[in-house]
């Protein structure tokens, strides 16, 4: 489980096929202290170390992971935001964050917010999956590489988020530009209500 609050930005190190699946090195300043087995999210998707040394650590990307999210465009010296599995005593400062992709996005458009910026983001639309809680509602959340973000200006295929100086400078969003790929979660509460009503 995440929060959605960015540690900081790793870069890639290495990109390996081995089958379906690809391993992703990455150098981040807490790799020293990673474990293996443990969870990291990667621009929001849960992954699990399966090896370290020399600052850097490994997971490993099966084949969903790599259709449904962005990590299979990754390529050596790309930057990807970490987050580290939010620890049970802690603050939730973003929201809840599963580490399960629903699908990936495309930044459509950015303009300026007066020091901030709006970025908009366009998804697949599918009718059955919105009855599912896929979809954003103004004001709710939502997670764009696993960064936990405020929506805006939602319709049935795109939202809207306001990015401050701060998140811009130290997450991957100061990479992002119209055309760019993203990995989105919708919030999981919309998703259980969403279960809930269908069952009724």
């Amino acid at each position: 489980m995440f929060s959605g609050i960015v540690e900081e930005t790793a870069v890639v190190t290495a990109v390996e096929k081995d089958k379906g699946n690809v391993d992703l090195t990455l150098k981040c300043s807490f790799a020293d202290e990673l474990k293996i087995d443990q969870s990291v999210a990667h621009n929001g998707v849960c992954l699990t170390v399966v090896r370290k040394g020399d600052g850097c650590y490994t997971v490993t990307a099966m084949k969903e992971t790599l259709e449904r999210s962005n990590l299979g465009l990754l390529k050596a010296g790309d930057r990807v935001n970490v987050e580290r599995s939010m620890q049970m005593n802690g603050r939730l400062d973003g929201h809840i964050v599963q580490g399960h992709v629903d699908m990936t996005a495309e930044c459509v458009s950015m303009r300026d917010a007066d020091g901030s910026t709006y970025f908009t983001f366009r998804h697949r639309y599918d009718k059955d999956m919105a009855r599912r809680g896929y979809f954003t509602v103004d004001k709710g959340s939502v997670t764009v590489n696993g960064v936990s973000l405020t929506v805006c200006e939602p319709t049935a295929d795109t939202f809207t988020v306001a990015i401050i100086p701060y998140t811009f400078e130290h997450t991957n969003f100061s990479d992002i530009r119209p055309g760019s790929i993203v990995n989105v979660e919708f919030d999981i509460l919309g998703k259980y209500i969403a279960r809930l009503n269908s069952l009724g």
